[in-house]
């Protein structure tokens, strides 16, 4: 197999090595926390855009990344679910169906981060200069930003899975729970230089624009904080600008275990759980670190839920 080029379609997951006393266990969690995401980020999206006080760029921007974790965990998540009480010798997956899940894979990635650091411009314009904030964040820049947070990731990462696409097959196994670039182009006998110089350029490119971008935004907002003596503003900055930073936080920590365990054979089944917690945690928390962090948004739920039970208390 390891010396002839492999034309067939369907590929083999390997998976979680999970023992069957605790394949139910993690079967009824990994359930409740794709309810939970679905739940909760179509929730805050759908108040966002149905409460017209809630209209505001930063509310607006982080509908974004919930349609953006709610499409990575539909793309992963169900899959994951449906291998748990499959024997890993039967754990098929057709090669369109795995190039499918890691561009999304790599998408919900690269997506999260873009976002975060528009997030990071916009709480650096209403800080340090919140006079022209409603001039400089208007609707048309708020629709400029987002197509760039989209399309400028999903040109690249079209790019890094064609680059894959491209190359012909000799193995059939994906040795992690589910498809990504590293595991398509693992498959080929072929060289896989051209690969390795895009895919790294590419992470240097994401994370060092990423990391760069936000440190930069954060230290003018530090500095503005400490040359203004105006507490409302220092307040404000705290409130919004740890919000933004737990999230981003977040991303990076679970991103970088992840890159770091996949390279490392020894660690695969560490590297394994920490693919996966990429992909569960992040959007799991943004919605919890959101709604209840960001008072507009926990007073419109609480009011919402007053309402619900004020009505149901009349219909009895």
């Amino acid at each position: 197999m390891e010396n002839q080029t492999w034309s067939g379609d369907i590929l083999l997951l390997e998976g979680l090595k999970v023992t069957p006393q605790y394949s139910f266990p993690v079967f009824i969690l990994l359930l409740l926390l794709y309810i939970f995401i679905m739940v909760s980020n179509i929730g805050l999206t759908v108040l966002i855009c149905m409460e017209r006080s809630l209209h505001q760029p930063m509310y607006l921007l982080f509908c974004n990344l919930s349609i953006n974790d709610v499409i990575g965990a539909t793309a992963i998540i169900p899959c994951l679910l449906g291998n748990i009480f499959t024997a890993s010798a039967n754990r098929y997956i057709s090669y369109i169906e795995c190039v499918i899940q890691a561009f999304f894979f790599h998408l919900h990635i690269g997506t999260s981060l873009s976002v975060l650091m528009i997030m990071a411009y916009d709480r650096h314009v209403a800080i340090c200069n919140p006079l022209q904030y409603s001039n400089i964040m208007t609707n048309k820049m708020l629709l400029k930003l987002s197509a760039f947070a989209w399309g400028v990731i999903i040109f690249m990462v079209g790019i890094l899975i064609g680059l894959s696409v491209r190359l012909s097959r000799c193995r059939i196994t994906i040795s992690y729970p589910f498809c990504d670039n590293a595991s398509l182009f693992k498959l080929s006998c072929d060289s896989v230089l051209i690969n390795n110089i895009y895919g790294l350029g590419y992470t240097v490119v994401l994370l060092g624009s990423s990391l760069g971008s936000t440190v930069l935004t954060y230290l003018k907002i530090a500095i503005a904080c400490l040359t203004s003596k105006n507490r409302v503003l220092n307040s404000r900055a705290l409130q919004t600008c740890t919000t933004h930073l737990a999230l981003y936080v977040i991303m990076m920590v679970s991103g970088l275990s992840s890159v770091a365990l996949h390279r490392f054979p020894y660690l695969a089944e560490k590297g394994k759980v920490a693919s996966i917690l990429i992909m569960v945690v992040p959007p799991a928390l943004n919605a919890v670190i959101y709604g209840l962090q960001i008072k507009q948004i926990r007073l419109k739920i609480v009011a919402l839920f007053y309402r619900n039970k004020v009505t149901l208390m009349d219909m009895q």
